[in-house]
């Protein structure tokens, strides 16, 4: 049966952040180098081998007179005409498609910059429209003791910056339903109620008559929000009540 599908020239690129002036990919079957395509039909690895001169890019269906000849990416660009099916076959079939390199769909990228565009405008118009409370408790988890100092024009400047640059993240830390608790942890650090030791590894009470050690900050673990799953815990919850109704007495 004929296919029906319009050949097209196609456009790929290297999918590492720093792209070479020139890059060559590997363009056949090696010990060193492998280029396998497990065919599900015929239940077994089959090498690959990019020949101009060839119909196929499987090594076992080519013939003895095979041309090889490199694959050079220019400047993380490389374009395959519409008459070299055989390279785009074989790019489609290699094992770097989706990892070394990728196929360039305008299409699809146009759709993710939209919903990247779409995604900045919302985590912007949340910053723009949170309260003043929720902005301090908000530049406070990101900013820390410093947004004491800081008018509220300032925060609202760097806020609506950080969500430009951060959407996501912004947009997460305010529907965070923890966001409150963990605000309130930054102010029980803030007022000098709870203390950091040992490089922030240990966290202690710095309380009338109540000095001892609250917890260890677990490896690799953020310490307000381990501090802040130890208040919610029930060997943190009295303590928690307790530095709870200290605060609203400070407001």
């Amino acid at each position: 049966m004929k296919n029906t599908t319009p050949l097209k020239t196609k456009a790929y690129r290297l999918k590492r952040s720093e792209r070479p002036l020139s890059y060559m990919l590997s363009s056949r079957h090696s010990n060193r180098s492998p280029l396998l395509y497990f065919d599900e039909d015929q239940g077994v690895n089959r090498p690959l081998r990019y020949a101009r001169n060839q119909k196929t890019p499987f090594e076992d269906e080519q013939d003895g007179n095979a041309i090889l000849e490199p694959i050079v990416f220019e400047d993380g660009m490389l374009v395959v005409q519409r008459e070299n099916q055989v390279l785009q076959q074989f790019l489609h079939y290699h094992p770097g498609n989706g990892m070394v390199f990728e196929e360039v769909d305008n299409a699809k990228d146009a759709s993710e910059e939209l919903a990247s565009v779409e995604l900045t405008i919302d985590a912007q118009v949340l910053a723009k429209n949170l309260s003043t409370e929720k902005l301090l408790s908000v530049s406070r988890i990101l900013m820390g003791a410093s947004v004491n100092s800081m008018t509220i024009p300032e925060l609202k400047r760097d806020i609506l910056v950080y969500a430009k640059n951060n959407p996501e993240e912004l947009i997460d830390i305010v529907n965070d339903p923890l966001l409150e608790l963990q605000n309130e942890v930054h102010l029980f650090i803030d007022n000098n109620w709870l203390s950091f030791r040992n490089n922030r590894r240990d966290v202690y009470y710095n309380l009338p008559g109540n000095k001892k050690k609250m917890m260890s900050v677990p490896f690799n673990e953020d310490p307000y929000n381990s501090i802040s799953a130890y208040l919610q815990s029930d060997d943190g919850l009295e303590a928690y009540k307790y530095l709870k109704k200290r605060l609203k007495k400070d407001k």
